[in-house]
């Protein structure tokens, strides 16, 4: 996925507008509109860096241009670390509150 793609995913996903993320990285909001449309073409480092850590991924996600991974999977992985970084007891209670999602799910749609 080319990198205007993954940062249009990443800011709507975030629910932020192209000014929220211009002023959170210094830019202006025609840069990260052109960066969107791939219209600017080699952004430097260290703006791809403040982007990495402005919408919290690794900067090798932004990086990559292979599309051989997905926000998804950048989001999941960002929660596996979340979730390994607690107490053993509130990772306990976050199984058990996703148990009782999985649960509902089940008995809602009928579905196994």
């Amino acid at each position: 996925m080319p990198l205007g793609s993954k940062l249009a995913e990443l800011r709507l996903r975030k629910g932020a507008s192209l000014q929220d993320v211009a002023d959170a990285v210094g830019v202006s909001k025609t840069h990260i509109w052109q960066l969107e449309k791939g219209s600017s073409q080699n952004p430097s480092i260290d703006l791809i860096r403040k982007l990495a850590d402005h919408f919290n991924v690794p900067l090798t996600f932004l990086a990559d241009e292979d599309g051989s991974t997905s926000v998804a999977d950048v989001e999941a992985q960002q929660f596996f670390r979340d979730f390994q970084s607690l107490a053993p007891s509130e990772q306990a209670l976050l199984k058990q509150t996703i148990e009782v999602f999985k649960n509902r799910k089940t008995q809602g749609d009928g579905s196994a």
